[in-house]
Parts: C-alpha cells; structure tokens; sequence
C-alpha cells in the first residue's frame, strides 16, 4: 500500500470523529445560550409583583411570587442546611394556616444550628414569598430523621403529609411580624445549575485533542513508509 492509500483510514476516521466532538461543543455553545435565556425569564418571574395566593395551585406555577397573611401553627420541619457566610444549620418549615382557613407549607428561612431547640410557638404573619417546588433530594439522600425532627432535602408532598397541609410550598423572602430568629432565604436562580460552557469547553479539548492525534499518527505512517 503507498503512503497516500495508507493515511486514507486514520485521516478520514480522525475528521469524522473531529468533526463529531466539534458538534458536540457547538451544541453545548446553543444550550448555553438558551439556558441563559430561560434563567433570565425564572429571575424576571420570581422578580415580578406578589399576587395573593391563587385559588388553585400546581407545579406549573413555580416561582410564582405571592402574598399570604396569616400565623405559624407552632408545627415545623427542620431541614439540613446552610449559608456561606454563617456555615451550617436549618431551614424551617412551618404548618401555616391562611386567613382564608387553607394550611400550607411555609419556608420560613434559616437559623443557625444553635436554635433549633428554641421554641418557635404561633405567631401571626405577613409574608411575601415564591411557590416552589424545589428538586432537593437524590437517591443519595438519607430519609428524614423523625425522632430528631430533620430532614436532609425539601420534599413538598411528603413534608405536606407529615405537617398535614397542602403540597404547597411558599418560600419567604420578606415578612411582617415576629420573625422568631427566622431569616428568610429567597428563592433565586444559583442554585440552578448551568455548565454548558464548561462542557463546551472540554468538547473542543477533545476534539483538538483527536486531531492532534490524527496528525501525529499520519506523520508516523508517512515516516515508516518513507
């Protein structure tokens, strides 16, 4: 075989699989921007005027900013959680009844682990929040801790079942009222993962890292026929 027959297959193989990674990158480089539209509609959402909470709620409302007025039923969850600034502690979860009489969930925010025994009786709020459902758990994540009263992840319907509310969860980002040490936490787009450019990223290293070795293994075959 001549050295122009004997570079055809690893030339033309190293192209295609070039060319595949090449796709790959560009369609990450799309998702990225299409990504970023979608979060800038969630921020823009989540930023717009507070409406009361709606007579029927689902999923498809996530994010929805609301108001609703009522008071804490003393029963919470505390979920495993934490800030930056102040390191680990809790979200609670509060059992809130409405001045309409409807029960549901309330992310009231974070305390510091110091206080999760501190009493938190009833008390009367104004809240202005997001709904939310929020993808917490995975198959890695323990079940709750019932004896103790944690949890490790936000799971709306079950937190709805042990607090007997609706699945309806509304997480604060301002209230009126006692905020019994309380601080609200809200909703915000962070926590949405967006790592298309880095996948980008190390789809072009692999394609040039397939052409750099297509050339490499060309310059050896021309090298041993010659």
């Amino acid at each position: 075989m001549t050295a122009s027959r004997s570079i055809i297959p690893p030339l033309l193989f190293g192209v295609v699989m070039t060319a595949i990674l090449m796709s790959l990158g560009f369609w990450q480089l799309r998702r990225l921007d299409e990504k970023t539209t979608l979060l800038a509609e969630i921020q823009s959402g989540i930023d717009a005027t507070p409406v009361p909470l709606p007579a029927e709620i689902d999923p498809g409302m996530k994010y929805l900013p609301v108001t609703v007025a009522g008071q804490t039923t003393g029963e919470e969850i505390l979920v495993l959680s934490g800030t930056k600034e102040r390191g680990g502690g809790y979200n609670v979860i509060s059992a809130f009844e409405t001045e309409d009489g409807r029960r549901i969930l309330l992310d009231r925010g974070y305390i510091e682990q110091d206080y999760r025994r501190t009493a938190r009786p009833p008390v009367a709020l104004s809240v202005a929040g997001n709904l939310h459902w929020p993808q917490d758990n995975n198959s890695s994540t323990p079940d709750p801790d019932l004896n103790a009263g944690i949890w490790f992840a936000r799971d709306v319907q079950a937190m709805a079942n042990t607090l007997d509310t609706q699945p309806i969860l509304v997480v604060a980002s301002e209230v009126e009222g006692e905020a019994q040490g309380v601080d609200p936490i809200p909703v915000a787009i962070e926590g949405i993962p967006n790592s298309h450019l880095s996948y980008a990223v190390q789809w072009f290293l692999f394609a040039a890292t397939c052409a750099g070795m297509t050339a490499w293994l060309i310059w050896r075959i021309r090298r041993r026929t010659y």
